[in-house]
C-alpha cells in the first residue's frame, strides 16, 4: 500500500474502525451498576483484505460515586471492586487510556470514527457510553448507537449465540476458565468477529458485493 492510497480497511465498513470491546460490571444497568473492568481489541486488515486482531488494551475501573453493586453481579464475575491489588483507576482515567489508541488507530486506518463490536453488543454499548457520559468526555470515538454484535453473527454463521460453544464450532481455542475476564472474552469475541468476516469473504461473499459497485 502507497503512503497515498487509504487504508484497505477504510472502505470495508462504511468507514468505520471495528474495535471489539467487552466489559464486567456490578450490574446490568448502564446507568446505576458500576463498570469493573474494560477492555479492547483494535482490528487492521492485511493487503489481501483479511481482517486481523491488532493490539490490546485493558483497564480495571472503580466503582462511580454512588454506584449500585449487585452481589449477583460480584459474586459471578468474581471482582472485589474494592480490592487494592486490582489497581483500578477512575471511570475517567480508564475511558481515556482506552480511548486514545483507539482515535489513533482510527486516523492510521483512514476511517472516520470506531464502531463497537461486542458479544451482545448492547450491553458493552450502553456502560462505555454512560461511563464517558458520567466522566464528561466528549470525543467518544465510538459511534453512538451502532454496533457489530457477534451473538448474532454467530447466531447467523454457527448457528450458537453463546460466547464459548460458537468459539468451539468455529474452531478457535476457549478456556472457560478464563471466562468473564474483560481482556479474554474480548480477545476470543475478536477472533470470533475475525472469524466470520474472513469466511465471509472466502465463501465469495465480499467479491459478489464489490462486484455490484462496478
Amino acid at each position: 500500500m502507497s503512503s497515498a492510497s487509504k487504508h484497505p480497511m477504510s472502505d470495508r465498513f462504511r468507514g468505520f474502525l471495528p474495535v471489539v470491546v467487552d466489559v464486567e460490571t456490578a450490574g446490568f444497568n448502564s446507568r446505576t451498576d458500576a463498570l469493573l473492568e474494560i477492555a479492547a481489541v483494535t482490528l487492521t486488515m492485511d493487503e489481501e483484505g483479511y481482517l486481523i486482531p491488532d493490539k490490546s488494551f485493558v483497564a480495571q475501573v472503580e466503582p462511580f460515586e454512588g454506584a449500585n453493586l449487585e452481589p449477583e453481579a460480584l459474586a459471578f464475575t468474581g471482582i472485589d471492586p474494592y480490592d487494592p491489588e486490582r489497581g483500578a483507576i477512575s471511570e475517567q482515567s480508564a475511558l481515556e487510556m482506552i480511548f486514545k489508541p483507539i482515535r489513533k488507530s482510527v486516523k492510521s486506518h483512514d476511517c472516520k470514527r470506531a464502531i463497537l463490536v461486542g458479544h451482545n453488543a448492547s450491553f458493552d454499548h450502553g456502560f462505555v457510553c454512560n461511563a464517558a457520559d458520567r466522566a464528561d468526555i466528549k470525543r467518544n470515538p465510538f459511534h453512538p448507537f451502532s454496533t457489530f454484535d457477534t451473538a448474532t453473527l454467530a447466531g447467523l454463521a454457527f448457528g450458537q449465540t453463546v460466547l464459548a460453544r460458537a468459539c468451539d464450532v468455529a474452531g478457535i481455542d476457549f478456556d472457560g476458565k478464563q471466562a468473564h475476564s474483560a481482556l479474554y472474552d474480548t480477545e476470543k469475541t475478536a477472533e470470533l468477529f475475525c472469524t466470520i468476516v474472513n469466511r465471509w469473504k472466502d465463501l465469495g461473499g465480499w467479491e459478489m458485493v464489490l462486484a455490484t459497485r462496478d
